[in-house]
C-alpha cells in the first residue's frame, strides 16, 4: 500500500492523468482514464505496458486504417432498448447510425490484426469477443446490417427517409399533395383579400394548431366565411381558416396522424431487431472504450518520447537519461531543455544519499523517481532512454513537502517523524521510499542523529530508494553502511550555479558560503561563519570544492583530447585515401610505361627485320647498304627523343661512403636515386631493419637501403629524438599546490616556471605557491617571476587562517 493516501497528486501523477483523459475520444475512454491506478501486479503491469507500446507501434505505422473519430456512447439506449415493446424515439437514434458503423470498423480492424506482430491487441479483442460468446448468440459480424439498415431508414440529419417503409412513402405523398392543394386555394383568397384591404400586403399564409390559416385585421374577419384557429396578442390580427379550406385541413391532419403511427412502427421494428443484440453491444462499447484509453496513452507517450523498457519482476532500477515530464513540458515552453538523469540502484546499491547544494536538483531527482516508477506501475510507457532497465516494488514511501496539520498539532518536523515511524513498520525489501530533506526540521545535530539513526535501520530492512540530505554525518554513513550509497547533484564551481546532472559515487557539498559570497554577502560574516563552522568540516567542503574542479578539468581536458582524437582519426583517414590514390596512380603509369616501351621494342624490331629483308632481297651493294642503315640509325634516333631520359643524379662529393658492416651510431646515406640523399644515424638495428635519425625525426628503414658514410664535419651534436608530451602523466601528476620551501633561486625558477606552464596546459583556473614567511625572500622572489606570465590575473595572500602570506593564490584569466 502506498504511503501517503495523496502520493499520486504530490509526484505530479494527477497531471499526467489529465493530460490522457483530455487526448481519449469517449466518455467511455476517460472512465478508464479516471481509473488509473497503481498496481503491485507485474504480470498486469506488464501487460498494460505492451497494449500501449503496441498501439503505440501501430499508430506509427497504420494510424490511418481505423476510425479515430466519433466514439459514441450508446450506452444510456441500451437499458431501454432492453425492455420489450420500448422504442427509441428518432432524436434518440441520431448518433446510432455513425456510432454503430465506427464500433464495426474499429472491431474487424483489431480483430484481423497479426497476432505475432501485435500479439496484445490481437489478445485483447479475442478475449472480449469470448465474452460475448458466453452471454449472446450473435457475434460483431451482424452489426454490418445494421448499420445498413440504420443508413435505409435515417438521413444524414438523423431525419426518416420516405424510403422507410412504402406506407411512410405513400402517406407523404398524399400529405404533400393536400398541402400543394391547400396552399393554391389559400394563395387565391389571400390574393383577393389584400385587393379589398382587408389584409396587409406584408402578411402571408402561416399555420396555427397545426391548421394552414390567412392572417386578417380583426374588424374584417366576417367578410370571409370561416373559423377564427388563433389571434395576435393585441387582437387586431386574427388567424381565419375559410370554410373552404376545412375539409383538406381535415385530411392533412388525418395523414400527420398516419405518419406518426408509422414512424412509430419503423422504430419499434427496428428495435426489436437490435434488442438481441444489446448485451453484445455492452460488451463491445466497453471494448471500445478500452481501446481509446490505450491510445490516449499511446498518444501521451508518443508527445514525450516514452518508451517500453526492459522489465524486471523485482526491486531494480537502471535508468539511463530519465527525464520528468512535466518539467520537461513546462522548460519547453520557455526554450530551454531538461538534463537528463542516470541511475541506478540494485541489491549491493539500494538506497541512495543525494547531496548538493539548494535548487540543485535534489527534490526534481526524487520527484523524477517517485513519478516513473509509478507511471510505469499504472500501464503508462516511461520518458527514459533505450537500453533502460525498470524495476518492480510493492509499494512507494515518500515524505516530501510540509505537512504541517494544525488541528493534530502537529510541527513539519513531527510530520517528518510520524512519516518516518510509518516507514520503520511497513516498509521491505519490495518497497521504494523516498525522503526530502531528510532529517531538517529540528536542532541539527539532534536532527542529525536521529536521521542517522532512522537510516541504518531503513538500510537493514533491504528497502530500495533515495534520501536527500545536507547533514555530513549522513553521507559519512553512507560511505560505511553497506546498501548504502552517495551521490552529488554537480555544481559548477567557476560559476557558482548548479548543473542539474547527477553524480553517483561521491558525495557532494552544500556549497553554503560560496552561494553567500556569490549573492554579496559581506566578507566578515562569511569570515567568522567559517571560524565558527570550525576546521574540520571547512577542510571537508575545500576538499570537496577542490575535487570538484579537479574532475571538471579533468572533464574538460578528456572532452578536448576526445576532440584531438577524433581530428587525427579522420587526417589518419585523408591520409590512407590519399595514399591508396597515389600508390593506385603510381601503378597505372608504371603499366602504362611499360605497355609504351614494349610497343617501341616491337617496332624497333620490326624496322631492323624490314631492314635486314630488303638487304637481303636486293642484294644491296655498299651504296644502298649505307643508306638503309641511315634510315634505320635516322627512326632509332627519333624513337628515343620521344623517350624521356632520367637525368643522372651529381655525385655529392661532401658524402663519402665507407666500407664495412653497418651498425649502431653509424652514419648511413638512403639510396632513393636522389641528387642529395639524406643523411642520418643509426640508433637501434632489429634484424633486416634500422631505426635511423634524421633530424628530430625517427625513421625504421631496410638495411638494404641504406650506404655507410663518414660523419658529416658540421655534425658536432649528436640529434636525438624528438619526445611528445604525456598529458594524462601530466593530469595524474598535477597538484593544485606547489610547495617551494627550501629552494635555491634558480631552482625556483625551473620549477615554478614548468608548474605556471602545466597548470595553464591543464587548464586549472586557481592554484596556490607555498613559500613561506620568513624575511621575505622567496616570497619576492616567487611575485617577480610570476609578474612575466599575462595569463595570469592576479596574485594573491591566502587567507590568514590558511597560510596568510606564507601563501601565493595564483588566479588564471
Amino acid at each position: 500500500m502506498n504511503y501517503p493516501e495523496g502520493l499520486a497528486d504530490k509526484i505530479g501523477f494527477s497531471h499526467v492523468q489529465a493530460d490522457i483523459k483530455a487526448a481519449c475520444l469517449s466518455q467511455m475512454g476517460i472512465e478508464f482514464a479516471e481509473k488509473m491506478r497503481f498496481s503491485s501486479r507485474f504480470t498486469l503491469v506488464q501487460q498494460w505496458a505492451k497494449q500501449v507500446h503496441e498501439m503505440k507501434q501501430l499508430m506509427a505505422e497504420r494510424g490511418g486504417e481505423w476510425p479515430q473519430v466519433d466514439y459514441y456512447d450508446l450506452r444510456p439506449w441500451l437499458a431501454p432498448l432492453s425492455l420489450e415493446g420500448n422504442y427509441l424515439s428518432a432524436d434518440q437514434w441520431r448518433d446510432w447510425q455513425r456510432g454503430i458503423e465506427v464500433l464495426y470498423q474499429c472491431i474487424r480492424f483489431f480483430h484481423l490484426l497479426d497476432p505475432e506482430t501485435y500479439p496484445e491487441l490481437h489478445q485483447l479483442t479475442r478475449q472480449y469477443a469470448q465474452k460475448i460468446a458466453e452471454v449472446s448468440e450473435v457475434d460483431y459480424m451482424q452489426l454490418l446490417p445494421i448499420v445498413q439498415e440504420l443508413s435505409r431508414i435515417f438521413d444524414a440529419n438523423g431525419q426518416i427517409k420516405e424510403s422507410a417503409s412504402t406506407e411512410l412513402g405513400e402517406i407523404r405523398r398524399k400529405k404533400h399533395a393536400e398541402e400543394q392543394g391547400l396552399r393554391k386555394k389559400l394563395d387565391s383568397m389571400l390574393h383577393q383579400a389584400q385587393q379589398q384591404g382587408w389584409i396587409s400586403k406584408d402578411f402571408s399564409l402561416t399555420l396555427r394548431n397545426g391548421r394552414m390559416v390567412i392572417p386578417l385585421a380583426a374588424e374584417h374577419k366576417r367578410k370571409i366565411r370561416g373559423f377564427v384557429q388563433d389571434e395576435s396578442d393585441t387582437g387586431k390580427t386574427v388567424f381565419l381558416e375559410p370554410a373552404d379550406a376545412l375539409t383538406a385541413n381535415n385530411e392533412i391532419k388525418s395523414l400527420e396522424s398516419a405518419e406518426k403511427r408509422e414512424i412509430i412502427q419503423i422504430l419499434t421494428r427496428l428495435a426489436d431487431r437490435i434488442r438481441p443484440m444489446v448485451p453484445m453491444l455492452g460488451i463491445w462499447m466497453q471494448w471500445l472504450g478500452l481501446i481509446d484509453f490505450i491510445r490516449a496513452k499511446a498518444i501521451w507517450a508518443q508527445e514525450h518520447q516514452a518508451i517500453l523498457p526492459h522489465l524486471n519482476d523485482k526491486p531494480h532500477l537502471d535508468w539511463r537519461n530519465a527525464r520528468h515530464p512535466l518539467l520537461e513540458k513546462s522548460l519547453e515552453k520557455n526554450g530551454k531543455k531538461i538534463k537528463a538523469l542516470s541511475i541506478q540502484l540494485d541489491e549491493k546499491k539500494r538506497l541512495m544519499v543525494v547531496s548538493g547544494p539548494n535548487a540543485g536538483g535534489k527534490s526534481v531527482t526524487l520527484s523524477t523517481i517517485g513519478l516513473l516508477q509509478y507511471l510505469f506501475q499504472s500501464g503508462c510507457l516511461v520518458p527514459i532512454e533505450e537500453g533502460s532497465s525498470m524495476g518492480f516494488f510493492q509499494q512507494i514511501f515518500l515524505d516530501m513537502g510540509d505537512e504541517q496539520n494544525i488541528e493534530n498539532e502537529l510541527s513539519t518536523y513531527s510530520s517528518h517523524l510520524s512519516n518516518m515511524r510509518y516507514f520503520l513498520q511497513h516498509a521491505n525489501k519490495n518497497t521504494l521510499i523516498l525522503v526530502d530533506e531528510f532529517g531538517t526540521g529540528t536542532e541539527p545535530s539532534l536532527g542529525g542523529a536521529i536521521a542517522e539513526a532512522i537510516l541504518e535501520k531503513l538500510a537493514d530492512k533491504g528497502c530500495y530508494g533515495a534520501i536527500n540530505t545536507h547533514f555530513g554525518n549522513l553521507k559519512s554513513l553512507a560511505d560505511r553502511k553497506e546498501g548504502l550509497f552517495n551521490a552529488a547533484m554537480r555544481y559548477d564551481t567557476a560559476h557558482l550555479e548548479p548543473l542539474f546532472i547527477l553524480d553517483m559515487g561521491k558525495p557532494g557539498s552544500s556549497f553554503a558560503f560560496e552561494i553567500a559570497q556569490k549573492i554579496g554577502l559581506p566578507s566578515g560574516i562569511i569570515e567568522n561563519a567559517r571560524k565558527k563552522l570550525g576546521k574540520k568540516q571547512v577542510d571537508f567542503d575545500k576538499l570537496l570544492l577542490e575535487t570538484e574542479t579537479e574532475k571538471q578539468i579533468w572533464q574538460s581536458k578528456n572532452k578536448g583530447l576526445s576532440l584531438q582524437n577524433e581530428q587525427v582519426a579522420a587526417l589518419k583517414e585523408q591520409y590512407e585515401q590519399l595514399k591508396n590514390h597515389l600508390q593506385e596512380e603510381q601503378k597505372n603509369i608504371l603499366n602504362k610505361a611499360k605497355s609504351e616501351a614494349k610497343q617501341l621494342i616491337k617496332e624497333a624490331n620490326q624496322r631492323i627485320e624490314q631492314t635486314i629483308r630488303e638487304i637481303k632481297e636486293k642484294a644491296a651493294g655498299k651504296e644502298e647498304t649505307k643508306i638503309l642503315r641511315e634510315q634505320l640509325d635516322e627512326f632509332t634516333t627519333k624513337t628515343l627523343k620521344e623517350v624521356p631520359v632520367k637525368p643522372k643524379p651529381a655525385a655529392n662529393n661532401s658524402i663519402k661512403p665507407v666500407s664495412g658492416p653497418i651498425e649502431m651510431g653509424d652514419w648511413v646515406a638512403i639510396q632513393d636515386g636522389s641528387a642529395e640523399p639524406t643523411v642520418g644515424q643509426v640508433l637501434e638495428i632489429k634484424g633486416k631493419d634500422a631505426l635511423i635519425a634524421l633530424g628530430s625525426i625517427r625513421s625504421t628503414l631496410k638495411l638494404k637501403r641504406l650506404q655507410k658514410v663518414q660523419a658529416p664535419k658540421t655534425e658536432k651534436v649528436k640529434t636525438l629524438p624528438m619526445k611528445g608530451i604525456d598529458i594524462n602523466d601530466r593530469m595524474a601528476q598535477f597538484s593544485l599546490t606547489l610547495d617551494l620551501r627550501g629552494k635555491r633561486g634558480e631552482e625556483v625558477w625551473v620549477s615554478l616556471d614548468q608548474y605556471i606552464n602545466d597548470a595553464l596546459l591543464l587548464g586549472a583556473p586557481e592554484v596556490r605557491v607555498l613559500h613561506g614567511k620568513g624575511d621575505g625572500i622567496l616570497r619576492n622572489l616567487v611575485r617577480e617571476q610570476l609578474k612575466r606570465y599575462a595569463q595570469i590575473k592576479h596574485v594573491q595572500d591566502e587567507h590568514a587562517d590558511r597560510g596568510g602570506a606564507g601563501i601565493s593564490v595564483v588566479t588564471m584569466r
